[in-house]
Parts: C-alpha cells; structure tokens; sequence
C-alpha cells in the first residue's frame, strides 16, 4: 500500500486518479479549495480531503501540516485562462503563474522532508506548450515552464523522481464534454488515432510514470499523437 497525495483531486483528472488508487487499496489524500468539499468527495472513495489553494501558496505549508510520509505526490491542480495578448487580464495571468509555478513549488518545499528515495513526483502541464491557441498565451506559457520546474527538481531532489504529464485534448473531461459534438469530431479527424485521449488514458499514464523507476526527469505528452496532425 501506498501513500498518495493527490493535490487538484477534487474534480476532473486528478478525481479520477485519485479514486483508481484508493479503489486499489492505496491511502489516498486529495485536496481542493473548499475543505467541505474536498471531505465529502474523498469519502465516497475511502479517501480523505483536506483544503489547500495553489494560488495561495504562503498558506500551504499549514494546508499540509497533518500529512506524514508520502510516496507519490501528483500535482494536478489547474486553472483554466483564456488569456489574449490583445486583451491581457493580469489578475488572471498572475493566479496561473502562481498555481502551478509557485504552487507546485511550494508543496514539494513543504513535504521535502516527508519524501523518500523511492518517492515519485508527477507534475501536470498541458500540449498549449507545443501548439498554442488564440487565449493560450499564459496556459502555453506556463505549461513550458512545467519543463523547466521538473527537470530543476529532478536534479534538486535525487534520487527522488520527478516526471510531466502533458495531456492533450481529453474529450470526456468535463471542459471538453461540454464543447459540441462537431467540435469534438473535427479534433478526431486530426488525431492519427482516429479518438481523443481519456481520463482514463491520463491516468493510466500518471500511474506509470510513478511506478516505473528508471523514468525520470520525461515528459509525456498524452494526445494520440495530435501533435502530427
């Protein structure tokens, strides 16, 4: 049995890895914004929630006081931004930057001393880094910065392990369910595949960059090879 933290588990990827652990026997702490929130969806899995805010990172080491040892953390947290250049909302820019760059950051400075050498990290980014949008300009900006945060943490860290998770397109994620129907078809056609990646793709690729131990400091875009098309 493991120990998982799952931080950003309270909805959408990160729910879903968080309820394969635990449904797998592992002892699994998710967290969310709202604590309330977080304890009732953990217990319909035998987990347990616990509140903390990525954006808010001078309040995490309290978020994470009652946490021990942890085996494999997963920093899932996202903030979705769509964010033009032409029309640049600071507020917005300052609160993504912060979530993952500082945010992330800040969890493994505070559970340094609760990791081991068998310890595995994985980070979420996203494909917005290699194939921007109109509106991506904080969310591809800062999913490359997820590069340069893992690869500074796999070598800060040793022999704790550090990967990336780059999902593309998932098209029964709750942001892409509700995208209509032709959107989501003319996206298939341009995925080698023929289909968009799943949650379940995602999280199947999560559990592998954490149980595999000669993987390290890789970024593993999860998209069907979208990229190609």
């Amino acid at each position: 049995m493991s120990s998982v933290l799952v931080v950003g588990g309270t909805s959408g990827i990160g729910l879903a890895f968080a309820r394969a652990r635990a449904e797998r026997g592992d002892e699994v702490v998710l967290t969310g914004r709202d604590a309330h929130r977080a304890d009732l969806i953990a217990k319909e899995f035998g987990a347990r929630g616990i509140a903390l805010d990525l954006a808010r990172p001078l309040e995490i080491a309290a978020s994470l006081a009652g946490l021990g040892r942890v085996d494999h953390l997963v920093l899932a947290g996202v903030s979705r931004d769509d964010n033009k250049v032409n029309e640049y909302d600071i507020d917005a820019a300052l609160r993504l930057v912060t979530l993952k760059l500082v945010g992330y950051t800040e969890v493994v400075h505070t559970l340094r001393s609760r990791l081991h050498d068998d310890s595995a990290i994985v980070l979420f980014g996203g494909q917005a880094k290699e194939r921007p949008y109109p509106g991506a300009t904080t969310v591809a900006t800062v999913n490359a910065g997820v590069r340069g945060l893992m690869n500074s943490l796999a070598v800060e860290l040793a022999p704790v392990r550090v990967n990336a998770v780059h999902p593309g397109i998932v098209g029964d994620s709750p942001y892409w369910q509700a995208k209509p129907e032709k959107v989501l078809d003319v996206l298939r056609t341009e995925t080698p595949t023929g289909r968009l990646a799943s949650m379940a793709d995602v999280v199947d690729a999560v559990d592998f960059l954490l149980r595999n131990r000669s993987v390290n400091a890789v970024e593993l875009p999860v998209d069907g090879g979208w990229l190609l098309g």
